[in-house]
């Protein structure tokens, strides 16, 4: 990343904390598996697939926390122009508007302006992939049977935030000269969550014109 886009993408604008891996762990080498394989160039179609030997939960784990926290660096970079003035509803454009449903204050699909849904959005993800009755990081741990389902969930609210910064705010990302970033890391997104089926293609429909280019 040149030192331009390092000062775009740098640490104090991330939305949330960054979650890491401990070294030593096998998910941390898959982890540095799979940047390695980003970093040499490697075709991004080949470098989803599951590695041979690998346990696939562990796969998707990795790559679920890595989206979580790239997305997060790239919305942490607009979220100052995405307010409730600017986005009074969470959408991609007068087609796509995503209402915002959970399990405790919003029990039915409720229309949010755009900087809550995202706060709802990130705080919900972040408290799957810090609860180790779901993502374990000890050893022995299985991971819970419901594991990909609950991962398709975590890839599929994702998307959405992908939708509202290319439809949205894609403007600010080209004044920045980002916007190389932000494809390379829609385009993984893309290729691993259809590579390994986490997302429905009809929620792809928003960003169709930017998957065909």
């Amino acid at each position: 990343m040149s030192i331009a886009l390092k000062q775009v993408f740098n640490k104090d604008k991330t939305f949330r904390p960054k979650r890491k891996f401990e070294p030593g762990t096998q998910r941390f080498e898959l982890h540095k598996k799979a940047q390695a394989s980003l970093s040499s160039g490697v075709d991004l179609r080949a470098a989803v697939a599951l590695p041979h030997g690998e346990d696939l939960n562990d796969w998707v784990a990795v790559h679920v926390v890595d989206f979580f926290n790239r997305i997060n660096l790239i919305y942490g970079t607009v979220c100052e122009f995405c307010t409730e003035k600017s986005c009074p509803v969470m959408s991609g454009g007068p087609r796509y508007e995503y209402r915002w449903q959970d399990d405790h204050k919003y029990k039915k699909p409720t229309a949010l302006p755009a900087p809550k849904y995202m706060n709802l959005l990130m705080d919900w993800i972040e408290v799957q992939i810090n609860n180790e009755d779901i993502f374990p990081t000890s050893i022995g741990i299985p991971f819970p049977k419901n594991f990909i389902q609950i991962c398709k969930k975590i890839i599929c609210r994702l998307f959405r935030v992908f939708v509202h910064v290319y439809i949205h705010h894609f403007d600010r990302m080209m004044l920045m000269g980002a916007e190389a970033h932000v494809n390379t890391c829609y385009k993984h997104f893309y290729y691993f969550s259809t590579e390994l089926n986490l997302i429905d293609r009809k929620e792809l429909e928003p960003l169709k014109e930017v998957a065909d280019q």
